[in-house]
This record gives structure tokens, sequence and C-alpha cells, in this order.
């Protein structure tokens, strides 16, 4: 479904918001809050109805959840005073107030998903797959998944990069293959895998890029942090992340 507002696109296939043509870069976690105001815009949408839909009941700050609706609205040229498009209705919620066109979004083309190992030869193919959580609390899934949802997503807006889509390569999570069967299947030579453990309020991110073709580790590195904001938290390892595998790659494909 495709809803059409001022000059914006927001594809829920496709997992992509436009302005005028042009890609406007969203988190995850936004992006679903977004779809989630627009697709409910009839009513107001209270604080428990976000946490139930967007973190699975889990409970987050104020601030958290504040910050995930500041950034949709930066992301569609809103904010908190003029509350042009997500107006907040106090004690009450939050509610979509633009006007809203549906139509079906086209059929994408049966491709890109498990690009073929001539294809991925052209251009490097990368899979990142689902953060393995160590804490043995299945509560904290949603940190680990985040952080590989964001590493795919910064991934992919790079055009020298085939990068597999979530839905094929977090079918792995929680089972044991090996990481050439995954790149033979997924048709690509790099995958990102990593895991988090959680202790009180400390997270341990640990992330490593496999080169399949020789079976080693391109990089790895291990990251302690406190978790005052857990998202404040995700953006930074996220970047560091992403900036070490593709400098990796750029070496490794010279």
């Amino acid at each position: 479904m495709r809803f059409l507002f001022e000059h914006n696109v927001l594809d829920s296939d496709l997992r992509e918001l436009t302005c005028a043509g042009a890609s406007v870069p969203l988190q995850p976690q936004v992006f679903d809050l977004l779809l989630y105001l627009v697709a409910e815009r009839t009513h107001v949408v209270s604080k428990g109805d976000l946490i139930s839909q967007i973190w699975s009941d889990r409970i987050i700050s104020d601030s958290a959840l504040n910050s995930r609706i500041n950034a949709a609205r930066k992301a569609l040229g809103d904010d908190g005073a003029t509350q042009r498009l997500i107006k907040t209705i106090p004690r009450k919620g939050f509610r979509f107030v633009g006007d809203v066109r549906e139509e079906a979004a086209a059929k994408p083309a049966p491709a890109w998903t498990v690009p073929s190992p001539a294809r991925a030869m052209d251009r490097p193919g990368i899979a990142v797959l689902a953060f393995e959580n160590m804490s043995g609390d299945h509560a904290q899934d949603y940190f680990g998944d985040g952080i590989s949802e964001d590493i795919l997503t910064a991934l992919s807006k790079q055009r020298r990069l085939i990068v597999i889509a979530r839905n094929s390569s977090f079918t792995y999570k929680g089972r044991a293959v090996h990481i050439k069967q995954i790149a033979e299947e997924l048709g690509v030579r790099y995958v990102v895998e990593g895991s988090v453990r959680k202790v009180d309020n400390r997270v341990r991110v640990t992330a490593q890029l496999n080169d399949a073709t020789t079976g080693g580790h391109l990089w790895a590195e291990r990251y302690d942090r406190e978790l005052i904001d857990v998202f404040a938290v995700q953006d930074e390892i996220t970047e560091r992340i992403v900036a070490a595998i593709e400098q990796q790659i750029q070496v490794a494909e010279r």
C-alpha cells in the first residue's frame, strides 16, 4: 500500500518514504511508527498503542518515544511547534492530520532479494544476519534485531553493494548454519554476524565481517556501552560497524 500526502509517498511494501521523488532515510522503528500513525489517522493513537505496535509492549521511556516522534516529524519537514502533519493531543496521544490518498503499490519485480552468483560478482554482495541474543532473555531480542536492521538499512544506501533483504537473511535466525552455506544460498561473498549480551544497564555488542570464499574473518570488534539511552547506543554502534565494514570491503575488493 502507498500513502500519498503533500509531496510525500509512504510505501509500506517497499518500506520507503520519498519526498518529491527523493528517498528520505528512516530508521526501521521510525518508519514503523510513521506508517502506523498514517494508517490509523482516523483516530488518536495513544502512547500505549504505539508501545504495543512498535515496541511489542516493551517498557520504554517517554524520551525514547518522543525522540522517535521527533524523527518522524523531521523526515516530513514537520516539527513539534507547527505540528503540521503529526499532532500531539495532550494527555491522549498523537494523530496524523495530513490529507492522505491511498493507492495499491505495484508489485516489485522478483529479483534482488536473492541475487544470482553471477550478479554478485559485478558488485559485492553482503548479507546481515540477525545478531544473536546471548542474554538468555528473549525480551532482549529487540536490541540485537534493531542493530542488525540499522546496519542493513545503512549498507543498502551504498550503490556499490548488493544487500540481501531482511526477509531472506533473518531466516537463519536461531539456526546453526555454516557461513559458507549461507553465502552460497544467498549468492553473496560477505556475511555480517554478531551477538548482544546485556547485564543490568550495560550491553556488549560483538560484530564480525566474514569472507565466505576464504572462510576467514576480515574484521571483528567488540563494543561495551552503558544503556542510558537505548537508541543512542544503537545508533552509535551501528555507525561504527557500518563504517568499518565499508572500509574492509573496499580493501578486500582491491
